[in-house]
């Protein structure tokens, strides 16, 4: 797979820099403007929903240009697998934190990530052009949260910045090009390429294509590159502004067009110079899963509840992680969620033809659209598709479809109970009785069941009812009464008249 070693070809190389924090702290308009972009405002509500890799280059303090790979990340709750993936590829971290809104739950999130993969971080504390920006306090929230910034306790570095002007953006990019200097990284370029599949997804016209960052080596066109078992050829290999390239090396993003199936996002690939060894170390691989032992699986322990299935299709990977993570959150004692089907690409034939009961099912896209004759199927049978853009309207709206489609519980509410006093006739079903009310209240219009000893052994409705003798709608707790009531049982002195209604819950 790799070629011989040699000291020679081990060089310096670029850093991998992820940029954490909580959402709408800044990092997507940070990137803009190191890339001069604007990624923000073709964003579905200004949100970063998927994970992306990009190149940009800084001069030094002597004036040499010095390449920094960015791998945006985002903040959303929702993308914390897509947040963890970022941090694990990446050299540097950047914890960007807004000096208006201090820390936040996925700032600390976004730092804990930091540490768990071990990776050296800059503070970029930003939006210091707001009115409302308190720099001091937001030093402070982040000491408390044992963030100790250079010159503020500790030897975190830290950078001032606007994002939106610009200002301090200079002095970050000095400090990334410092931090890189300290920790040395290093490449081969005499390697085969390996590192990290970002992202995934599946393209109408052009098939599967991934996005991978290389962490050592170099890629030339003509290459096989695998993950588990998918394989896939270099023969269509674009840098990160799409355009064709012949060859690329490490700390570098890619995209790579026509694999042979999904490449699980998250994993390390590997190349290889020809398909013969790229399908030997697959088949090597999978005698090594094979031969795992398989997680035994738990019983079902939701087999009371009601399961409400889904078909879910999404453009990304991360996408459908963020949504499978956001669905499991939504609980009910008497319903869950259940996903039946889901990929990634446009919703197909195949999806919606072998559904049988689609009044149950949620058909749900993800930023992807419904192939004609997908649509041509759901008119016949009736099946419902929703489409979203923006992960917490997906969510709300799926919150609201739980509420509405879980089994509804009956419950009885008593309003009122009353003791019978006498019996005075009974003429058929209509009887003509007097009683005083033990709590709460007796009203005319409501259900109402007998009760002998605690037990019931009846019902009855209220046709007439009078408070000294003047005819009322209701009598409170405290008074007697008398009523007509139409009952085929016959009610007896010392039984108890339960005045209710039945709620659904």
């Amino acid at each position: 797979m790799n070629k011989n070693k040699n000291e020679n070809n081990i060089i310096e190389r670029s850093p991998v820099v992820v940029i954490m924090g909580h959402i709408d702290h800044g990092k997507s308009t940070l990137l803009d403007y190191i890339r001069n972009t604007n990624i923000v405002e073709k964003e579905a509500g200004g949100i970063t929903q998927a994970l992306s890799a990009y190149e940009v280059l800084h001069k030094d303090e002597e004036g040499i240009d010095r390449k920094i790979t960015f791998i945006d990340t985002p903040g959303h709750e929702s993308f914390s697998k897509m947040r963890e993936r970022g941090a694990m590829t990446a050299d540097i971290a950047i914890l960007i934190v807004s000096a208006e809104d201090g820390v936040k739950p996925q700032t600390l999130e976004a730092k804990k990530t930091i540490d768990e993969n071990n990776i050296p971080y800059i503070v970029a504390i930003n939006k210091i052009d707001k009115p409302n920006a308190n720099i001091e306090k937001t030093k402070i929230e982040l000491a408390e949260n044992e963030i100790y910034l250079e010159n503020f306790g500790g030897k975190i570095p830290v950078a001032e910045i606007s994002a939106k002007t610009g200002d301090g953006v200079d002095n970050l990019l000095s400090l990334i090009n410092i931090m890189a200097m300290m920790e040395d990284f290093k490449g081969d370029k005499n390697q085969n390429a390996s590192g990290f599949v970002l992202e995934a997804n599946l393209d109408s016209k052009r098939g599967i294509e991934a996005t991978l960052v290389i962490k050592n080596g170099l890629l030339t066109k003509g290459m096989f590159v695998t993950v588990k078992d998918s394989m896939c050829s270099t023969n269509i290999m674009e840098n990160f502004l799409g355009k064709p390239i012949k060859e690329i090396s490490f700390s570098s993003p890619v995209r790579l067009v026509g694999w042979n199936k999904m490449p699980e996002i998250g994993n390390e690939f590997q190349s290889f110079d020809n398909k013969k060894e790229a399908e030997k170390y697959i088949s090597e691989q999978k005698k090594i899963f094979e031969n795992k032992p398989h997680e035994e699986v738990p019983e079902n322990p939701t087999e009371d509840k009601k399961i409400i299935p889904i078909v879910l299709k999404a453009d990304t990977w991360g996408s459908v992680e963020a949504i499978e993570k956001e669905i499991s959150k939504i609980q009910s004692e008497n319903a869950e969620f259940k996903i039946v089907q889901k990929g990634i690409g446009p919703i197909c034939e195949f999806d919606v033809k072998t559904i049988s009961s689609p009044e149950n099912i949620l058909v749900v896209c993800f930023n992807v659209k419904i192939d004609k004759s997908a649509v041509d199927i759901c008119l016949q049978k009736n099946i419902q598709t929703y489409s979203f853009d923006i992960i917490y309207k997906l969510t709300e709206w799926l919150t609201e479809e739980m509420e509405n489609r879980k089994p509804k519980v009956r419950t009885l509410e008593i309003t009122g109970r009353a003791k019978i006093l006498k019996v005075f006739s009974k003429m058929k079903d209509k009887q003509i009785a007097g009683g005083k009310v033990l709590e709460g209240r007796i009203i005319m219009a409501g259900e109402n069941r007998i009760m002998r000893r605690e037990t019931e052994i009846g019902k009855g409705n209220i046709t007439n009812l009078e408070k000294n003798k003047t005819k009322t709608k209701e009598v409170e707790e405290g008074t007697e009464f008398g009523m007509m009531i139409e009952s085929k049982t016959e009610i007896a002195p010392g039984d108890i008249i339960e005045s209710f209604y039945i709620t659904e819950k």
